[in-house]
């Protein structure tokens, strides 16, 4: 029974964080600021609560000690990037579109993976990968018939735009594995995210009504709160059994956008999603499937050395 507790709520403290994100993103929306003007409040209101949690967990010492600052830093910057950029497509394209495009960002970080760390390129991946890509096609085509100018292409673009940074800023996270913790990970990314925002104030930010403000706050706060949940659930489960879970976020983001926005999706935007949810879950499954039999492999090993 313990050992179904462990990772059932793995999976509901994931599934909570992308509803808490998809709201987060409703919020963004909602406000209709300037990109960098979002991702400063979405970054600066979360730390208190990141702080709050890294103080409760006895982990605030380690949120604070780094070995190489420069990595920090530089995944700063392509993580704000990316956050900035979803956010601008979020004023151009409907919350379940902009989701969907995003989900790409697994499918860009198998092939990143394999050119900047070295990882085998597997012909099952390279399978899923091109499977994943017309998915993302699917969605993506009815908006590139305009011009750049034209708000839904533009909204395309700064969203897909926005899904290969997110896969970059991944890959270097894993680069940062077993030299950065994660509670130091998280600090510095939201500081990072913070100053960076901050230093768009120049390039048309908005005197925010009490309305947008609250919505921006709103976002800063449950934004810290899906952070934890998110690095809470690896806690009880691995990352391979908790990413299918992560595409609960479709489903959430259908919610709201119909809910809040009265944004229906077409058919070919779902279908493009499930096209596109498929070749990602594959992928995990066959990750998966990989490791057991490398531990399998360990075990057999491990017997022959006794």
């Amino acid at each position: 029974m313990s050992q179904f507790r462990g990772p059932a709520l793995g999976a509901a403290l994931i599934s909570g964080a992308m509803l808490i994100f998809t709201v987060m993103s409703g919020f963004i929306k909602a406000a209709d600021v300037p990109a960098g003007q979002a991702v400063f409040f979405r970054s600066f209101f979360a730390i208190p609560v990141i702080f709050a949690w890294l103080w409760r967990t006895g982990h605030l010492h380690d949120g604070l000690k780094t070995v190489r600052w420069q990595s920090h830093v530089l995944r700063g910057v392509v993580g704000t990037s990316a956050m900035g950029l979803g956010f601008a497509g979020l004023l151009y394209l409907p919350l379940p579109e902009v989701t969907a495009i995003r989900f790409a960002t697994p499918i860009i970080l198998v092939v990143l993976a394999a050119l900047m760390l070295g990882e085998r390129f597997r012909f099952f991946r390279l399978g899923a990968v091109l499977m994943g890509l017309v998915g993302v096609m699917i969605i993506i085509w009815p908006r590139l018939g305009g011009s750049v100018s034209d708000a839904a292409t533009l909204g395309a673009i700064l969203t897909l735009g926005s899904a290969a940074l997110a896969a970059l800023a991944q890959v270097f996270v894993k680069g940062m594995a077993g030299r950065e913790s994660t509670s130091a990970i998280v600090f510095y990314f939201s500081l990072t995210a913070t100053l960076l925002g901050l230093s768009t104030l120049p390039f048309g930010w908005v005197w925010p009504t009490a309305e947008q403000a609250a919505y921006l706050i709103g976002a800063g706060l449950i934004g810290g709160i899906g952070q934890i949940l998110l690095t809470s659930s690896y806690r009880f489960a691995d990352a391979s059994a908790l990413a299918p879970f992560t595409y609960s976020a479709m489903v959430w983001a259908l919610l709201v956008g119909w809910i809040w926005f009265a944004e229906v999706p077409t058919a070919q935007m779902l279908l493009g999603s499930l096209i596109v949810i498929a070749a990602g879950s594959l992928i995990v499954w066959r990750e998966r499937q990989l490791g057991k039999d490398e531990t399998a492999r360990r075990k057999v090993r491990a017997k022959g050395l006794q």
